[in-house]
């Protein structure tokens, strides 16, 4: 009888980004112990499930130190760059990135002092990432970015000789646009405060997190704007508010008042404000104006300050239940919460809209970013025939 085939090697999207940083408990066992990280003699056998795919870690010529010193000194050296990060008023989820990727790139070398790191790894760890690992060009330039940002800005020295790296070559797709008749069958798979949610990133050209991020002030019923507070690369911009769904966010709005005058009578009902207002203003979390249209039904503890705070919904769960309403729907194309927007622009397009007006919407910085829809909408319902359609 022959045997059953090998289980082939993982695929990239099966093992996560972070499956070379080590978890909290195997670096606080490496420094209890004394025993440092495991390191590796040869390379895995092109067989063997570490030998390709996923983000696996490497051999590397250069083994590091094998000591406890080394996870704990490198524990500080990313406490470290998250300081300059936050010094330099960057977003949470670009110090979250940046951190991977150090982490990754430290690991990568075995966990060697990144000071005496220099163009030679880096050129190893993107070669890695290119050839090795095939990751996609926007993940290769994102790891490159947060390095960058290591050497220039954490330890202040200047990368040099990189041209000739291996880079991953950038592929041009189009985005997944859904037609009206698909919005309308999805958004009627959905209820309640969710149907309010996809409705406004349709209906107003919202990213996720900057429809979950709304405060009630920056809900403008007198103009019909709405006003997105620090969105991508910290812009601010006004956007349509759809008039069909005025009666249902002022309805959505009553009710986030109710929970926040009962939170009130119990001594909470904080949240967060951005960067330094908390000190400027002192009452201003406790304020409705500054409460989220969407918060979330639990409260946390503030670490910084101990108090209860109630943040605003998570985007999982909006992409969970997202998921959901599109299979349910029917529709085999892969949307995600991001497609309404692609849709918003798109349909815009179709209506005649010029695409400077739907840039400003957006909020792109760049011009060619919106063009990419004129070529969704040159094909097929406003632009070419096909030619077997003339046939009789």
């Amino acid at each position: 009888m022959d045997a059953r085939p090998a289980r082939p090697g993982p695929r990239r999207s099966e093992v996560p980004l972070e499956a070379l940083t080590p978890p909290w408990w195997v670096v606080g066992h490496w420094a209890v112990s004394g025993s440092g990280p495991p390191t590796r003699t040869s390379d895995p056998e092109p067989s063997s499930p570490t030998g390709r795919g996923g983000f696996d870690q490497e051999p590397c010529s250069q083994p590091g130190p094998g000591s406890a010193g080394a996870a704990v000194a490198a524990n500080a050296f990313i406490q470290r760059l998250r300081q300059t990060i936050r010094q330099r008023h960057y977003s949470r989820r670009t110090e979250k990135s940046y951190a991977g990727w150090v982490r990754r790139f430290v690991a990568f070398h075995r966990y060697r002092d990144p000071a005496l790191l220099g163009t030679a790894e880096v050129r190893a760890y993107l070669t890695h990432l290119a050839v090795r690992q095939q990751v996609s060009a926007s993940t290769q330039n994102q790891a490159f970015s947060a390095l960058l940002f290591l050497f220039r800005e954490v330890l202040e020295r200047k990368v040099e000789g990189l041209d000739d790296t291996p880079r991953a070559k950038s592929a041009v797709r189009l985005p997944v646009v859904l037609s009206r008749h698909e919005v309308r069958a999805l958004l009627g798979r959905l209820r309640g405060r969710l149907w309010l949610i996809a409705s406004l990133m349709y209906g107003s050209g919202l990213r996720l997190q900057e429809c979950l991020a709304l405060r009630i002030k920056d809900v403008d019923f007198g103009r019909r704007v709405l006003v997105v507070r620090d969105g991508k690369g910290r812009k601010d911009r006004e956007t349509v508010f759809p008039g069909k769904l005025m009666d249902p966010l002022r309805e959505q709005l009553q009710r986030v008042r109710s929970r926040h005058d009962r939170d009130l009578v119990d001594g909470r009902g904080a949240v967060t404000l951005p960067d330094a207002l908390e000190r400027k203003y002192p009452r201003a979390p406790w304020e409705l104006g500054w409460h989220w249209v969407f918060p979330a039904s639990r409260e946390y503890v503030d670490t910084r300050t101990g108090l209860l705070r109630r943040h605003h919904l998570h985007p999982t769960i909006v992409q969970r239940i997202l998921r959901g309403a599109v299979r349910a729907a029917g529709i085999a194309k892969p949307a995600t919460s991001h497609s309404l927007r692609y849709s918003f622009a798109t349909h815009m397009l179709e209506s005649g809209y010029d695409i400077r007006t739907i840039q400003d919407l957006l909020g792109h910085r760049d011009l060619s970013t919106t063009m990419i829809y004129t070529h969704v909408t040159s094909i097929g319902s406003k632009g070419v025939r096909s030619p077997l359609d003339d046939e009789p």
